[in-house]
Parts: structure tokens; C-alpha cells; sequence
């Protein structure tokens, strides 16, 4: 007799729609059994029943997710997703009864010993976001925000005979050729302008609709429930403000000298908005080969890099965990998710033949490779760590595999890297100014469309004063932040990637310097998962809080150095 040891693959994950009804009793009934205890050892054996009922609909709803953003016009998914905005609001509110029992527990001091302190500190911070009077305000959040993403996953781009989506028509905006990409540009952001009014709508009625929930639990507005919701502990609005000026002193110049090296490699008096992305004369490097064949070079790579990422990386190609290519009908972008009752990671992204496949590759590869480390923590609240947290796992670990570029890029690893570089420099000014823009419109919730848009361009000019825009009516009126998913989606998460690129940059630094060393920090940082707050768990990996005087522009210099140096004009 022989025994089937074939690893079960994503396709066999078994979807089944929650019975919501029967897991909030079966959740009360575990829940009075956690508060009812007498000794600890009944409380415990409660809260593991409490985290797997929690894991079991977790599970049930990432499947329904990544199914839908694999294909949005899937009938059977997209009525599971409208179901799931539905009932998360509902399951809020389960975890926010769990969260008032936990914290009134009279073991509270044994289970914080045992378990950490930042599980209460979540706690304590979710309850003040959440009320069981606002769930049907949460219900037409979640509505509103699926609305936008299926807008622009269903888009139809018409250029040059052909038909493209968001992500297939980037590499037309990549072009060498000056007019081809000035045309796609134009294309795409045509079409945008003619979705201009239903994106403004749904986000005013987003605006309006969170402003709302604000009120109803007790805050001025969203800007303080927002960062509640991102569970951040230790820094506030005044602390990112502060940030927000750091880089506007110090990575603003430096962006600036780029742009203008830039143009001039270009032969160009200046950048026009559809250049930018464009950073060398016969065009950006590009992968030299297929997804199949960029997937072969990854495992090769993630062999070299280390025992864990070789372990981790045949662990998801074994159970087909990744879903990379663009295609019609599928939802864009890319993003990491976690299935709990298997215990598997998944990555999404939408390759376009462009270097940002190879970025959007080992980016999620590091999201996923910090949840594969940290996935047996019993707490679920400690699988991820808050947002800015993750970030530093996924963006340092594109620069690890630096030394691995060569597989992908050959003759062109040197043009990769500087742009790679380069192109987090150009990144921190726009990820402040999202942030910037944020808390403009959650300040003023009554704002008009068009006073939002002029809010944006202004703010546009402070961090990116390079930026031109050829006359397009919709960009130069300030509707380039239409474009952006992360403020429609995830309010205030956007700051979240700035900050972890400089926690990544020094993790550039010291590889660079001692790779043993750095690498040992970053695994470290790795399995701790979400077990402590974002300036404890910098702490932890021997890392500069971005917030410190001096941080900024010390990382500044040192980043300006290495691309002043770079064998590229």
C-alpha cells in the first residue's frame, strides 16, 4: 500500500462560505468559557478555542479574497466578497467583545507575562475603534472600497490598436521612444478622466462615511481613529509631521539632483511627468526572460541566500502560492496574505515584463517570508506586526537579494541597482506627500472634489517640484492621486512604506558592511513577528528609529554617496 504525500496545493484549499450565525455561538460559548474560568490553565485552553474560531473564519475569508482579486469577474467570488463586506464589520464585533474580556480578565497579569504586552496594547486600542453602532457605517466602507478596486481592475485602455488594464499598458509608459510612452501616458490617464466623477464620488461618500464613524465614537475626526486603526503606540500625528519635514529637507534635494542627472541622460531640458519613470536612454532594464523563467532564477537565488529563504520559497512553489502575472479581469497591484488553517503565505502581483516584476517579487517574497517565519505564534494578533513593521520586511529583503540582480538583469545588474536605489529616493517624497494629502482631507471632511484636487497640487509642488505634467487637464487640475488604491482602501497606511524604507536602506548599509550580521537582524526581526510595536521591533533589529534628529539625513548622505559613485552618468 502506498501513501499519498503529495503537498496539498492552493487550488486544494477547501472554500466554504462561514456559517456566521453558528460561529457566533460556538464564539460566545468560548468566550464565556474564557471569562467564566477559575484557574488559568481553563482561560488558556478557552483562548486557544477563541484564536481558532478566529483562524477558521480569517482562513474562509483570505480564500474568498485572493479568488476574487484573481479574477474579479468571477460570479461566485465576487458574491463571496459582497458577503464578506458584509460580515466583517460583524466580526469586529466578536473580536471586540473578545478584547473587552481579555483586558477585564482577572489573569490579565499572568496572560500579559505569558503572551506579551502588546497583545493589550491592541486590544486596548481596537476597542476605540470600533462600536457595534457603527457597523453598518463599516459595511458601506467595505462596500465603497470594493467598488474602486473593481473600477479599475475592469479597466479597458485602448492604445495603439490594442486594448490593455492598468497594469499591462506600464511598460508602453516605459517606452524609450519619447512619443510612444508620452501616448500611453495619455491613454491611461484619459481614461481616468473619464472615471474622474465616480472616483471623486466614491471617495467623498468614503470621506463622508468615515468622518461619520469618527463622530459616532467619540474623536474630532478620522485623522486620530485612522492612526488607532493602523494600532500605532508609539509616535502620532506630530511625530510624522516632523518626519514628513525630515524628508522635505533632506531627500527632497537629493531627489532633485536625480531627476535633473536624470534629464539630462534623457537629453532633455526637463522631466515631463510621463519621463519619470523612464531612467536611461535605450530604456529601463528589463528581465531577461519569462515569468517561468524569473520564478526558476528566484529559487535559485532564495538556495543561495540562506538555509531559511531556500526552506521558505520551495515551501511556496510546492503549494503554488503565488499568483504573478497580469491578466484581464484580474484586480491590480500586488500584495501578501496569510491562510492560517494552512498555514501558508500567498503572493499576488501582476507582472508586466517591466523590473518592477523583480521588485514586486522579492518585496511580497519578504512580506511572506516574515509570516512564514512567525506563522506558529499562537497569537494571531503577533503572525504580522503592524503595517510600517511589515513594510521593512519586504522592502529590505530587495535589497538582500541584490547580489543575486545579475540572474535577472545580466549585462544590465548596474543600470538595475542604480535605479533601484534611485527609485527609493524618488519614492519618499510621494509616500509623504499621500500622507500629507490624508490628513488634508480627513482635517476638512466637507472639502469639495476640487478642493481636494487643489489641495493635492499643492502639496505635490512642495515634495515633488520637479513634476510636469504636459497639459493633461486632469493631472494639472490635481487628480493624480486618483490613482492611488492605498488612500481609497487603507487610510494613513501609505506613510507605512516611508518609513520602512529607511529602516531598509540602513538594512542596505550594514549588508553592504557585515552580511552575517545584517542578515542575523533581519531574521531576528523576522520571527518576531508582530510581537511588539513598530519602534520596539526596530529596536530589536539594531536599527535607527526614522523618527531621531539626525537619522534623516545621515541615511540621506550615505544613500547620495553610493549613486554619486555609480558607474551611470
Amino acid at each position: 500500500m502506498t501513501t499519498n504525500t503529495t503537498t496539498p496545493t492552493f487550488s486544494d484549499f477547501r472554500y466554504e462560505r462561514p456559517d456566521f450565525p453558528a460561529l457566533s455561538e460556538q464564539f460566545a460559548a468560548s468566550l464565556h468559557a474564557f471569562s467564566s474560568a477559575k484557574v488559568l490553565a481553563d482561560a488558556e485552553v478557552a483562548l486557544v478555542a477563541l484564536y481558532q474560531l478566529r483562524a477558521d473564519f480569517q482562513t474562509m475569508y483570505n480564500l474568498s479574497y485572493i479568488r476574487h482579486s484573481a479574477d474579479t469577474r468571477d460570479a461566485f467570488y465576487e458574491a463571496e466578497n459582497n458577503y464578506f463586506d458584509e460580515q466583517m464589520p460583524v466580526f469586529e464585533a466578536l473580536k471586540s467583545n473578545f478584547y473587552h474580556a481579555l483586558l477585564a480578565s482577572p489573569f490579565r497579569e499572568a496572560l500579559e507575562q505569558r503572551h506579551g504586552h502588546q497583545l493589550f496594547a491592541i486590544a486596548e486600542l481596537s476597542l476605540k475603534t470600533f462600536s457595534p453602532e457603527i457597523i453598518e457605517d463599516l459595511q458601506e466602507e467595505n462596500r465603497l472600497s470594493s467598488s474602486y478596486n473593481k473600477l479599475k481592475a475592469t479597466a479597458q485602455i485602448p492604445f495603439e490598436s490594442e486594448i490593455y488594464n492598468l497594469s499591462s499598458i506600464l511598460p508602453r509608459e516605459q517606452d524609450p521612444d519619447r512619443k510612444v510612452r508620452a501616448a500611453a501616458a495619455k491613454a491611461k490617464w484619459d481614461w481616468m478622466a473619464k472615471q474622474q466623477q465616480e472616483i471623486e464620488s466614491i471617495f467623498d461618500q468614503l470621506v463622508k462615511v468615515r468622518h461619520q464613524i469618527a463622530r459616532k465614537l467619540g474623536f474630532d475626526n478620522f485623522i486620530e481613529l485612522g492612526y488607532a486603526r493602523m494600532l500605532r503606540t508609539d509616535y502620532n500625528a506630530d511625530d510624522v509631521a516632523f518626519y514628513r519635514e525630515q524628508i522635505r529637507q533632506h531627500i527632497v534635494p537629493v531627489a532633485e539632483r536625480l531627476y535633473a542627472r536624470q534629464a539630462g541622460r534623457l537629453g532633455l531640458d526637463s522631466l515631463q511627468y510621463y519621463d519619470e519613470t523612464v531612467l536611461f536612454p535605450q530604456g529601463n532594464p528589463q528581465p531577461k526572460g519569462t515569468p517561468e523563467w524569473i520564478v526558476a532564477q528566484a529559487t535559485q537565488m532564495y538556495q543561495k541566500l540562506s538555509p531559511e529563504t531556500d526552506a521558505f520559497f520551495r515551501f511556496m512553489l510546492e503549494g503554488e502560492l503565488m499568483d504573478l502575472v497580469s491578466r484581464d479581469g484580474k484586480s491590480t497591484g500586488g500584495y501578501c496574505t496569510f491562510i492560517p488553517n494552512e498555514r501558508a503565505p500567498f503572493i499576488f502581483s501582476n507582472f508586466n515584463g517591466t523590473s518592477g516584476d523583480i521588485d514586486v517579487l522579492t518585496h511580497e517574497a519578504g512580506h511572506a517570508f516574515q509570516v512564514y517565519s512567525s506563522r506558529d505564534l499562537a497569537i494571531s494578533e503577533y503572525n504580522w506586526p503592524t503595517f510600517e513593521a511589515c513594510e521593512i520586511h519586504s522592502m529590505s529583503m530587495e535589497f538582500f537579494t541584490w547580489p543575486w540582480m545579475d540572474r535577472f538583469f545580466a549585462e544590465d545588474v548596474d543600470r538595475y541597482r542604480f535605479g533601484h536605489l534611485s527609485g527609493a529616493i524618488y519614492f519618499l517624497p510621494y509616500g509623504v506627500a499621500v500622507d500629507e494629502f490624508q490628513h488634508f482631507v480627513y482635517a476638512h471632511p466637507t472639502a469639495t472634489p476640487a478642493a481636494r484636487n487643489q489641495a493635492w497640487r499643492e502639496i505635490e509642488q512642495k515634495y515633488l517640484p520637479q513634476r510636469q505634467y504636459d497639459g493633461h487637464p486632469l493631472l494639472e487640475a490635481g487628480g493624480f492621486w486618483q490613482r492611488q488604491t492605498h488612500i481609497f482602501g487603507m487610510p494613513f497606511y501609505y506613510i507605512d512604506y516611508t518609513l520602512a524604507q529607511i529602516c531598509a536602506f540602513q538594512f542596505w548599509a550594514k549588508d553592504r558592511k557585515d552580511h552575517s550580521a545584517a542578515w542575523t537582524d533581519y531574521v531576528r526581526l523576522c520571527q518576531a513577528g508582530g510581537s511588539a510595536s513598530f519602534l520596539k521591533l526596530v529596536e530589536q533589529a539594531n536599527l535607527e528609529s526614522p523618527f531621531a534628529p539626525g537619522c534623516m539625513e545621515q541615511l540621506a548622505q550615505v544613500v547620495a554617496d553610493w549613486l554619486d559613485q555609480a558607474p551611470i552618468s
